[in-house]
């Protein structure tokens, strides 16, 4: 049984003006689903390791060796769109006190866990992510991984994410990607990152 793609929790325009519609249509039906049937392919060679990218990921050596570059690429590319589609709403949000709490623990203040995010993001050469995640040692960490690798393949649990390929906001920011990150921080879905780090400290 091939994995599905999971339908966007808002409709198309819902995140504008600070992501446009044609930006998701295209990130969500081609991008992501790209990344998908790739992966999907890739599970099809090995059926006996079943389909949890997430356990697979977790320790790439589980993963044969030749489709585990595909999976590390296509499977972190689908859970990586997975959870960032979650990660975005179009109502407004604070975070709530038990992860406003965390961030100030972890980084002194709301805005200086900002601007080290801000930095993450911005500084990521080429395509990749940046995360706020939980390390191995329960704490919040800012992190950034390249293309589609996912902070699990290094034993951290992510709990926001930001996607900075180009494809994620050149048609609206072109090149001026500060400003699709300033954006971002307009639309996180604070709900749902308190969910993943209750989850991920329990």
């Amino acid at each position: 049984m091939a994995i599905i793609l999971p339908n966007l929790p808002y409709a198309y325009d819902a995140l504008e003006p600070y992501i446009d519609k044609e930006t998701m249509i295209l990130h969500h039906d081609k991008h992501h689903a790209t990344y998908l049937a790739n992966a999907n392919a890739a599970l099809e060679k090995h059926p006996g390791i079943g389909e949890d990218l997430e356990f697979l990921l977790s320790d790439v050596t589980r993963i044969p060796e030749d489709i585990r570059q595909a999976l590390i690429n296509n499977g972190g590319g689908h859970l990586n769109h997975a959870l960032f589609w979650e990660l975005l709403t179009p109502e407004k949000q604070e975070p709530t006190a038990e992860v406003l709490a965390a961030i100030e623990d972890a980084f002194g203040s709301f805005e200086d866990f900002k601007t080290a995010f801000t930095q993450a993001a911005t500084t990521r050469f080429g395509s990749g992510w940046a995360w706020l995640v939980v390390n191995q040692e329960g704490k919040l960490e800012v992190m950034s991984t390249g293309n589609q690798d996912n902070p699990i393949s290094q034993g951290k649990q992510p709990i926001l994410g930001l996607d900075v390929w180009e494809h994620a906001y050149y048609l609206k920011y072109h090149n001026v990607r500060p400003d699709y990150i300033k954006a971002f921080f307009t639309i996180i879905n604070w709900e749902k990152v308190a969910e993943l780090y209750k989850a991920a400290t329990a």
